[in-house]
C-alpha cells in the first residue's frame, strides 16, 4: 500500500518536469498529474489519509520551491467548508483536487471601484485540474465543498506564493483578504 511520501514524490517529479520554462504547458502537466491521481483514486485516498486526519486546520505543505524559473509546489489540506482568502497569483498556476471536492473561483478587481467580479467558477473532483496562464494577475480562491471531510489538493504556481494575502489593499475590501491562521509544514513528510 505504501505511504503518502511515494505518491507526493511522484506528483512533485511530474510537476517539476513540466515546469522547466517560464510558461509551461499546463494542459500537459494537468493531464499527467490527473493520470496519476485517476489511476487508483481509492489507493490515493488511503495513502493520503494521514494528511487528512492531522486536524491542523487549513494547512499548506511545501513540496518544492525554486527561483529560476519561479515555482512553488504545495499540498493543501482544506478543513470542511473552508474558503481561502483571495490570493493574487503571478503568470501561471494549476490547482488539482487529490481527495475530496473543491470549488475554484477566478476574480477580477475593478481598479476604480475596487469591486470584485467572478470571472470563472470550476468544480474539481479527484484528478481534476484548473489552471490559468496569462499576462493579467488573477485573484483566486478555493473552497472545500464538503461539510464534514478534509479535502487535499495540489497547487503548482509560477511564483513564490509567499503569502495568501494581496498586499496594499485598504478599505472595506481589505476585510475580504485577511489571512486566516494557517500552518505551513516543511517538505520532509514522514508516512
Amino acid at each position: 500500500m505504501g505511504t503518502h511520501r511515494h505518491i507526493l514524490n511522484t506528483l512533485r517529479s511530474i510537476a517539476l518536469e513540466h515546469a522547466g520554462s517560464a510558461h509551461p504547458d499546463l494542459a500537459s502537466m494537468a493531464r499527467e498529474l490527473g493520470r496519476v491521481v485517476h489511476q487508483d483514486a481509492s489507493s490515493m485516498a488511503t495513502r493520503l489519509a494521514s494528511l487528512r486526519r492531522r486536524q491542523r486546520g487549513f494547512e499548506q505543505i511545501l513540496l518544492s520551491r525554486r527561483n529560476k524559473p519561479p515555482l512553488s509546489l504545495w499540498i493543501v489540506a482544506w478543513p470542511a467548508n473552508h474558503v481561502s482568502p483571495l490570493r493574487e497569483h503571478g503568470a501561471w498556476g494549476l490547482e488539482m483536487a487529490l481527495v475530496g471536492a473543491l470549488e475554484v473561483q477566478s476574480c477580477r478587481r475593478d481598479a476604480a471601484s475596487n469591486e470584485l467580479t467572478v470571472l470563472d467558477r470550476q468544480w474539481l473532483g479527484p484528478g481534476d485540474g484548473a489552471w490559468f496562464d496569462g499576462e493579467a494577475r488573477q485573484l483566486r480562491r478555493c473552497r472545500n465543498l464538503s461539510r464534514y471531510e478534509t479535502a487535499l489538493s495540489l497547487h503548482v504556481y509560477g511564483d513564490e506564493m509567499a503569502d495568501y494575502a494581496t498586499p496594499g489593499r485598504t478599505g472595506p475590501a481589505a476585510a475580504q483578504l485577511k489571512v486566516a491562521p494557517r500552518h505551513i509544514t516543511a517538505s520532509r513528510l514522514h508516512g
